[in-house]
């Protein structure tokens, strides 16, 4: 499967200065599910500008 990195870019919501994995979804997930998170598109723009990528404030997001 070819990578649409420039096409996921449009709408990749992650604001981390300088991420070496925008907009390549695939290294996103696997880097951050490997520390126990979740990536930026998983969370509101409020819960994603504090790069707290837990599980738990995922969950606290969603209420």
């Amino acid at each position: 499967m070819e990578c649409r990195q420039k096409e996921n870019l449009k709408t990749c919501p992650c604001t981390y200065p300088g991420c070496p994995r925008k907009g390549i979804c695939c290294e996103c997930i696997k880097h951050h599910w490997e520390k126990r998170e979740l990536p930026a598109c998983f969370f509101s723009k409020e819960a994603e500008k504090t790069f707290d990528r837990s599980i738990e404030n995922f969950i606290k997001d969603q209420k």
